[in-house]
């Protein structure tokens, strides 16, 4: 029984052998933990180059040329240019496409793993001879997608052998428990390798199919392009995707500037062209044959907005009841005096002038008493516009009643708007200033004086908002920028090359080469409503990120 059990561990043994020799060797391809290509095989092979006023990148893309020509400072689109390129083949024009980008016939790509290109840029009056140098082969791409599929098929064999290694561990075991019946253990073994070479075999090494099918893989991922960020941070973004994503870019140059403070602010109308319409007595509202005017209506000056008709109290109305009944007993006795005196008056008796005094009696008792009656009926008190504007607040209801110098109305001119601010630092500015929303939109601003009052230890400042107020009411808080005679040392970028990292530190996005883009931590100071001053961070003469930093900040 140990003879038996000595020569199946001789025969396991064996097997772990054939395993070793098939699985070890395939483990480590496709691992080389050497120097790794800066951006993955999908990426077409191309060329570079630049200089101070063009950069350009030209991909090759099956039997042509794809060159993309922009600006150096600027990243901008060279549209119209005449495009003359020294190839393998000689002198040869490029031809300007409807996307902005550039043709080139290149036939010579199938023929030459490498090609020295000079172009020759004529844009405007400007001029640029640029050399380049491009790597046509495809193999390393190839390679690199190779060793991929590679890498997958020998795990999957791998997966497989282990599988069999364990089928023949258990025949191996119920040979040595039918003791000596080694030529049905043999037939078992055979078979078992016999399925291993079909296998390989039919993983690609014996046919065609599947080594067509990895080609066309190859092809497809070579064939498409895509911004990516790479393992060291910096972003790769070929030239079509920067065309999508309007990257932009300018020259950071060092620099004075002025100091800039922030200050808190709010929207005041401008006591010149606004007012509050109020009641003088208190009293119920009625409205003017039009009706009230509603929210936003537009005003002018003098416009009767509406009534306020004063009550009368019950202790009034008795007043003047007692007051018009002595009124008319008074007019009854001089009536009958004065028809007395007209009887009396031709024949002498009374003196015309007696005649004169009761009827001018008569005509001051009936006044007064008509003036009690008027007063009765009390005279509305009309709601008068002061300005000319809009009706920014104002909830008046017919019938209803308002205590004296109650805002009925509130009367704003949107287009003369003033700006409150808050320093806490007694200042004059040397300069205008700005203010700005929270939506990032800037209004320029002219100082209109300083205030002493305190206001929980600061000052209130006004400025008044020049050009167009559109989107700005009453009352809105917004941010203002005010220029002092201190100045400041940096680099002057807008706040859209400012990008926001999820730990809280700010940076922008240094355009390093044609398309590669590396991210430079920097600590900031505001400077005014479009920009914000870099004062560490970056050196000066670096080609930064002005529009679309926002958008290589999501490429992952």
């Amino acid at each position: 029984m140990f003879s038996h059990f000595g020569r199946a561990l001789r025969a396991l043994a064996a097997i772990a052998a054939l395993c070793a020799a098939t699985a070890p060797a395939s483990a480590h391809e496709g691992h080389d933990h050497g120097e790794q290509p800066a951006v993955s095989a999908g990426v077409l092979p191309r060329g570079e180059t630049d200089s101070n006023a063009f950069e350009i990148v030209a991909v090759v893309r099956g039997d042509h040329l794809e060159i993309h020509i922009d600006r150096f400072a600027t990243n901008e689109p060279v549209k119209g240019a005449i495009v003359e390129v020294e190839t393998p083949d000689g002198s040869v024009k490029a031809t300007e496409n409807a996307d902005g980008t550039y043709r080139l016939p290149a036939p010579w790509v199938a023929k030459n793993d490498r090609a020295d290109l000079i172009f020759t840029v004529t844009a405007g009056d400007a001029t640029d001879i640029l050399p380049m140098t491009i790597q046509t082969a495809r193999a390393p791409a190839q390679s690199a997608v190779q060793a991929n599929a590679d890498q997958s098929e020998h795990i999957g064999r791998n997966s497989i052998l282990l599988a069999l290694g364990g089928l023949l561990t258990g025949v191996l075991l119920t040979a040595i428990a039918l003791r000596g019946r080694r030529a049905a253990a043999l037939v078992v073994i055979l078979a078992a390798f016999t399925g291993i070479r079909d296998t390989y075999a039919h993983e690609g090494h014996d046919g065609h199919g599947h080594e067509e099918d990895k080609a066309q893989v190859a092809i497809n991922i070579v064939s498409g392009e895509r911004a990516q960020r790479l393992a060291d941070g910096t972003v790769f973004v070929p030239k079509t995707v920067q065309r999508i994503f309007a990257l932009r870019t300018l020259i950071a140059e060092q620099a004075k500037h002025k100091k800039i403070t922030e200050l808190p602010g709010r929207i005041i109308p401008d006591p010149n062209a606004s007012g509050y319409v109020q009641s003088a007595v208190g009293g119920r509202l009625s409205a003017p044959p039009d009706g009230f005017p509603r929210l936003g209506t537009r005003v002018k000056q003098g416009d009767i907005l509406g009534y306020v008709t004063p009550p009368i109290q019950a202790i009034d109305v008795s007043d003047m009841r007692q007051r018009q009944g002595e009124l008319d007993q008074q007019i009854s006795i001089v009536e009958r005096r004065f028809a007395r005196y007209e009887q009396l008056a031709p024949s002498g008796a009374i003196s015309r002038t007696q005649l004169e005094d009761t009827r001018l009696e008569l005509e001051g008792l009936r006044d007064r008493r008509a003036s009690i009656e008027r007063a009765s009926r009390r005279e509305p008190e009309a709601l008068i516009a002061p300005v000319a504007g809009i009706i920014a607040e104002g909830s008046a209801v017919a019938g209803q009643i308002v205590q004296p110098s109650s805002v009925v109305f509130n009367i704003i001119d949107p287009a003369r708007l003033w700006v409150e601010a808050l320093s806490f630092e007694s200042f004059e500015p040397s300069q205008g200033a700005r203010a700005s929303t929270y939506t990032g939109r800037n209004y320029d601003l002219i100082y209109r004086g300083t205030g002493f009052a305190d206001r929980s230890q600061s000052v209130p400042m006004h400025f008044a908002v020049t050009g167009d107020t559109a989107g700005l009411r009453a009352g809105q808080f917004l941010t203002v920028l005010v220029a002092t005679d201190e100045t400041k040392e940096g680099l002057a970028v807008p706040r859209s090359s400012v990008v926001r990292g999820s730990n809280g530190q700010d940076f922008v996005y240094e355009h390093v080469t044609p398309e590669r883009f590396v991210p430079r931590s920097v600590r900031t100071e505001p400077l005014d409503g479009d920009r914000v001053l870099i004062v560490s961070g970056i050196a000066s003469g670096k080609r930064v990120v002005s529009q679309g930093a926002d958008l290589l900040d999501h490429v992952r």
